[in-house]
């Protein structure tokens, strides 16, 4: 059975690669942004860097990490740090773009610097206080299909239960729609969401 471990600091280039080759919907990603760099700088490294003891990672039988599961714990309190110290040190790298720009790259970057910047409104501040906590999972073809995603998910989901949040969040590609029928077998129920959006969430 494939060994679930904590994060250890120098797992952060396997994590990165691990998240490029899962972007796109859970297929490669690689070349269809001009940076390659951008997926793991927004949706993988800034958990490791904010929450390594809700982060874990599993290996292959080389002993390389070829999974992955992070989470904040306090969605609100992570966007704050995303905006005021993650996300700044990328300003030049990754410029506000031009509105005109609609390019995928620029949907990217420009949610990222909006994160922490947007009012909730009461709805949305009503979910967050159900669940506060969001995680992100990625799995290698390699390790799919062998019920690892269950039990990285299980895993972290008693890590969030020790630390006493009530709830966790999650928002699907919606044409996943692999992992949609994944979340909905743990036991993840839809959310209120704007159309186009999937988001699961799930009491704790």
């Amino acid at each position: 059975m494939t060994a679930i471990r904590p994060f250890r600091t120098g797992d952060e280039a396997a994590i990165a690669r691990i998240c490029l080759l899962t972007a796109d919907a859970g297929k490669d990603a690689t070349g269809i942004l001009p940076d390659d760099d951008l997926w793991a700088a927004v949706f993988a490294l800034p958990y490791v860097a904010r929450h390594p003891d809700f982060a874990f990672v599993a290996e292959d039988d080389a002993g390389s990490p070829a999974a992955y599961v992070v989470a904040a714990p306090d969605t609100a309190a992570f966007d704050a740090w995303f905006r005021d110290e993650w996300w700044p040190r990328f300003h030049d790298r990754w410029p506000l773009p031009a509105r005109a720009d609609r390019s995928r790259e620029a949907a990217i970057v420009r949610s990222a610097w909006r994160r922490g910047t947007e009012s909730s409104d009461p709805g949305e501040e009503q979910l967050e206080a159900a669940y506060p906590a969001h995680l992100h999972i990625d799995l290698l073809p390699s390790l799919q299909g062998q019920g690892l995603g269950r039990r990285l998910i299980d895993t972290m989901l008693d890590r969030l239960r020790e630390a006493s949040v009530p709830g966790v969040h999650l928002g699907v590609d919606p044409r996943n729609t692999g992992a949609q029928a994944f979340y909905s077998r743990l036991g993840f129920a839809p959310l209120p969401a704007p159309p186009g959006v999937f988001d699961y969430g799930m009491s704790l």
